[in-house]
């Protein structure tokens, strides 16, 4: 395969002093290198040291990705997935030996290192069946009850708490309101919140967060609706970005701060990065509505064409709201084949997502399902999908994908309230990001989802590095 020969990556530090010592005290020396290649299947593997040495003035005709040190952006909230009622059952359909393994892969301080959990509230597609936690037509919520989630779903969760221990982000999502509050009377197929039923479906969140606090899994945050404006086939409900923030100012927010929880993060529109500038400039546009929501979340399936992202809305609405987190809360490869479960174009979708996502703003990544089965289910509506592990239920057998180790290259690495450093690429083929843990350590993320091998340098300040980019791979630099 032709090799491209280019120089110079770029990177950068932090602006205080202990940042600065770290790297004075590390400057030619070495830094580790960890590499997963579809080329010579590698998977996150332990390539040694690089040692740097002087390097001046990159040339025009170099390939370069540029990091500046006077520039420092958003803190690392975390990064994770979503243990769903699919990836609960699914989890408990193996061997302890299995669950075991797969706690530790994700969760453990072995594995890579996700702190942020994201589940469901009442059901979803990736549910066996539909439920919700009150019988019909319930106004007090006298009934309610979470029985249906003590099976499966918070004991899995529970199981990924204490692995994570301190660091523990959980945050819910409703896919629809009960049938009976919503103009189509059904879970299904969009439809609306009715006026009359608003405040009864803010109280319903408070009764979701007393119950799971009362077991012991403390809630971080909240979205307001998962994806607002689908009618699918599976659960949904519509908003308006007009009603969002009506619901959200008039009954949601001061609800959750009336009963205490004013703590708990609020994040609107969560769904496609295609119209989240305009829900946000809409829906925050009411200082009163505004007070109540701390992120804006956002999914990546606004296009088929996953090299064609909308990646600038980010930052367009992350500098609209500057005091507001961007949070990525789902994405999946859709229309499961187990054919093509170790196909890397499936780790260069989550390495092309994450790395743009964090050079615009983000500052919390949720993957979508962390376990499904052999089927990419189960889902109650045939709506099928990839997730980094695949477990075959039938065998026990457990599949890493190569989703599993590109968010690896990041989240394993890049610790919670690590902060980033500016970054900028001159050559299509490199895409990386670059944060400072809070230790000092710099950490640097290069992906290559070219045809081409590329011979590089990792340069700071004047100091190079020789690595190697194969074709299709992803690679973590340490210092």
């Amino acid at each position: 395969m032709k090799k491209l020969i280019v120089s110079c990556l770029t990177v950068g530090v932090f602006l205080n002093a202990n940042a600065q010592n770290y790297w004075k005290k590390n400057a030619g020396k070495t830094a580790k290198v960890i590499l997963t290649s579809s080329k010579t299947n590698e998977k996150m593997a332990d390539k040694g040291i690089v040692k740097f040495e002087k390097f001046g003035q990159p040339k025009e005709t170099d390939a370069c990705i540029f990091v500046d040190p006077d520039f420092k952006y958003q803190k690392l909230i975390g990064i994770g997935g979503a243990i769903t009622d699919a990836s609960a059952e699914t989890f408990y359909k193996l061997p302890k030996n299995k669950q075991k393994e797969i706690i530790e892969a994700y969760f453990g301080k072995n594995g890579l290192g996700y702190t942020v959990v994201r589940t469901n509230m009442n059901s979803c597609d990736f549910s066996s069946d539909s439920y919700t936690y009150v019988q019909d037509n319930d106004t007090a919520l006298k009934t309610f009850n979470i029985a249906h989630d003590e099976k499966y779903k918070i004991p899995m969760i529970k199981e990924a708490q204490k692995a994570i221990g301190k660091d523990f982000t959980f945050y819910f999502s409703p896919w629809s309101p009960p049938a009976w509050m919503k103009s189509n009377k059904s879970l299904y197929k969009g439809g609306r919140l009715e006026n009359q039923y608003y405040q009864t479906w803010a109280d319903y969140y408070i009764k979701f967060i007393k119950e799971y606090e009362k077991r012991g899994i403390n809630i971080w945050g909240l979205t307001v609706q998962n994806e607002p404006m689908a009618t699918q086939t599976w659960e949904s409900c519509i908003y308006s970005a007009e009603e969002e923030g009506e619901f959200l100012k008039n009954n949601l927010g001061p609800t959750l701060w009336k009963n205490g929880y004013k703590d708990k993060k609020v994040m609107i529109w969560d769904h496609n990065r295609d119209l989240i500038y305009q829900r946000a400039t809409t829906t925050l546009s009411d200082p009163e509505t505004s007070k109540y929501a701390s992120g804006i979340g956002y999914h990546w399936y606004e296009t088929w064409n996953n090299k064609t992202q909308l990646f600038d809305n980010l930052s367009e609405t992350q500098r609209a709201f500057p005091d507001k987190f961007l949070a990525f809360t789902e994405g999946c490869k859709e229309q499961f084949k187990m054919s093509g479960i170790y196909d890397v174009s499936l780790g260069e979708l989550y390495g092309r997502n994450m790395l743009n996502d964090f050079n615009k703003g983000t500052a919390l990544w949720t993957d979508w399902n962390v376990l499904l089965d052999e089927t990419g289910g189960p889902n109650h509506v045939g709506n099928f999908c990839f997730a980094p592990i695949i477990a075959d239920t039938k065998t026990g057998e457990v599949h890493y994908t190569y989703e599993y180790y590109y968010v690896g290259h990041v989240s394993k690495f890049i610790k919670p309230n690590a902060q980033r450093i500016g970054n900028s690429s001159n050559r299509a083929a490199l895409t990386s990001t670059t944060f400072m843990n809070e230790n000092g350590q710099l950490v640097t993320v290069i992906m290559n989802d070219s045809e081409n091998d590329i011979e590089t340098n990792l340069w700071i300040e004047g100091m190079s590095a020789k690595l190697s980019a194969p074709a299709h791979s992803i690679q973590t630099v340490i210092l």
